[in-house]
Formats: structure tokens, sequence, C-alpha cells
């Protein structure tokens, strides 16, 4: 096998200054130097890098990023360091704490004829943002095509994420994940939570396989994981991720019960459960009586329009005729109502937490 390694080149202007910097303030080995009777290069390796620090060299001194578990034991604490070569050092947490952002609370309406544009993601996915407010940072809502179905070119990876809801409406995906067993095929109306930085990796799809997919907050941290091989030899359905479970719940043989609203019914899909109330989804479908005013408390309220059409009418508003593919966000205690569901019509609810209270009553009492 041929051996190679990298290096990644910086000037200096006089090696010696540089060789203490980096071997005792930055921890890392001097492997080489050269010439002898006037050292002008030093190769230095640590923490998953080399260096090759040359005097005279062309380029800019650039920034090195190193993060530490033991931020405050690394370089005698110091966060922001620059090298006798000009080179910035900035030391960060290796896995700093994920940070929920205050949610900042907004009316959204998005609706698919405004021809929002679909961006190119990661391993080639086409992506639709459904909330580009973002309300504030906590959540990211993105409606996901693949155009040609045959195998993805995905890696085993993770997300450092609070939340994270797959949910199929249209076509078939199949995705296997650590230590659930074999693959399994996500098809129209099926959903999977994918609990904090359980691995996964997605296999092969439909074509014109179509997602949303919700991620709590709306920043996060996609890690590739070089090391693990999928599937995993041991099946562990009830393992917990930070709390939360994977759940896989199908569409086929689902029990519907009265819905939270009126004129409505629909389907848990447990996520609530076995996320202890982080979230809940729930597929809501037209049922028996007449829709009615209501107001809810949850922090995040998001519904997408699977099927069929109806009105959204908000409290001083004016109302938005909704169909397929149309997506909106209620903040907490505005009064609105769906009106006029025609028969077919289909919802996708998702709320953040996944119990809350619902008030029924007319705008104007």
């Amino acid at each position: 096998m041929t051996d190679t390694i990298a290096e990644l080149r910086l000037p200096t202007q006089e090696l010696r200054d540089d060789i203490p910097f980096h071997t005792k303030t930055l921890g890392m080995k001097l492997d080489s130097i050269y010439p002898a009777d006037d050292p002008a290069i030093g190769v230095f390796s640590g923490h998953g890098l080399r260096l090759r620090i040359e005097r005279g060299a062309s380029e800019a001194p650039g920034t090195i990023r190193i993060l530490t578990d033991d931020p405050d034991g690394f370089a005698e604490g110091a966060r922001r360091l620059t090298a006798p070569n000009g080179t910035k050092i900035e030391i960060e947490e290796r896995n700093p704490p994920l940070v929920m952002p205050e949610t900042v609370h907004s009316f959204v309406v998005r609706r698919l004829k405004d021809q929002a544009p679909w961006i190119i993601g990661r391993a080639g996915m086409h992506y639709r943002d459904l909330v580009p407010d973002r309300l504030g940072g906590s959540i990211i809502a993105s409606h996901i095509r693949i155009p040609d179905g045959g195998p993805v070119p995905d890696m085993v990876h993770f997300h450092k994420v609070g939340f994270q809801l797959i949910f199929c409406i249209h076509g078939w995906v199949d995705v296997v994940y650590e230590d659930q067993g074999e693959k399994m095929r996500l098809t129209a109306g099926d959903c999977f939570i994918q609990p904090p930085e359980i691995r996964h990796r997605v296999l092969e799809a439909s074509d014109n396989v179509q997602v949303i997919e919700i991620g709590v907050p709306a920043e996060h941290v996609t890690e590739i994981d070089h090391e693990m091989t999928l599937p995993t030899p041991h099946l562990r359905p009830e393992r917990e991720w930070q709390g939360q479970r994977f759940v896989y719940n199908t569409a086929e043989g689902a029990e519907w019960a009265p819905f939270r609203l009126p004129g409505y019914i629909c389907r848990d899909t447990s996520i609530a459960e076995n996320t202890k109330g982080v979230a809940g989804v729930q597929v809501v479908r037209r049922g028996e009586g007449t829709p009615q005013w209501a107001a809810h408390d949850t922090d995040i309220h998001f519904t997408f329009v699977m099927n069929g059409t109806l009105t959204l009418e908000g409290q001083g508003r004016e109302p938005f005729q909704l169909e397929q593919g149309d997506a909106f966000v209620i903040p907490p205690g505005m009064k609105t109502r769906l009106s006029a569901p025609s028969a077919d019509v289909e919802l996708l609810e998702v709320t953040l937490p996944g119990v809350f209270n619902t008030t029924l009553g007319d705008p104007s009492a």
C-alpha cells in the first residue's frame, strides 16, 4: 500500500520563533527541520493536523481551529492566540452543548404556488424551505425530494440536533439505523424520528420520493461517522439517545380518533410518548362536525397540507386558500380556524412541545 501524507503549508519569517509556540503552547510534535545550518522549514504534527511552516512561503498565515474536550486546560485556557508566524489560533469546545434559540413567534404561510426555489443540498437532494424566517432559529422545516430514483450517495452520519422528524409524503426511501436492525422502507404516510446523534444512512429511493423534514434547532451540525458500519449487529429497540427513542411509524393499520379540533379526526404517531413530550406529530383528516375557532399554547405549531384543500382563517387576517404542498405556522395565543376542508384533506401537524392546551372560542368573544 502506498504511504501518503498531506501537509498544510504556512509562512514564517523566523522558524526559531515558531518552534516553541507549536510544541509547547499547542502541544504539537516537531517531526522534521532543515537545513541544519540555517533552519527554514519545520514540519509539525498533532491534533489530526500536519503543518509545514516554511520561511518565505507565499501563502497567507490563515487560521487554525483546535477543538478539545478541555479548552480551559489547553494553552493555559487561552481561546484566541496568534502564532509568531501570524497564524490565528482559535480554541473551542469539541462537543459544545446544543443551544436552543428562543422562538421568535410569527404567523407564517408558505404556498407551493409561490414557487419558492428548490436548492440542491446534501447527497444531491433538493430542498424547499417551508419556514423562511425559521422562527428566530428555533426550527427548520424542509420539503425534500430526490427526482431520480436509485442508490443515494449517502454515508453513515448523524445530526447534533434536539429533535428531527422525517415524514414521507410520496414514493419510498430505504434507510438503515444504528441498533434498529436491517434497512427499513419509508412509504407515503410513514415517518421516522431520528433521536439526537443516532447513526444512519439513506440507501435507495424511488423516483420523485418526497419527504418533510423537521429539525430543531434550525442550525445543527451533521457529522460523518467513518468507523461505523450499518446495520449494526445488535437490535436494541428500547435504546434511548438523549432521552429519545427511535420511532418507525407506519400509516398501514393506523387507528383514527377525534382530533383536538372539532370537525377533524387524527392518528397519533407515538412521537410524543417516545420523546417524553419533546414533540408531537399527528396526521389529521376531515371528520364529523363543524370546524371551530381555536388557539393553542404550545411553543411551535407547524402544519403541512399533504392532500386536499382548506381555508386558513386567522384573527385580523385575510383568509388563505390552501392546497397540497402548502405549509403554515400558528403562533401561541392566535385564534385561527381551519374551515371548508375538502373530503380528502390530510394534514401533518408537528408541535413542540408535544403536549399542550387548546382553547375553543369565537374571536369576537
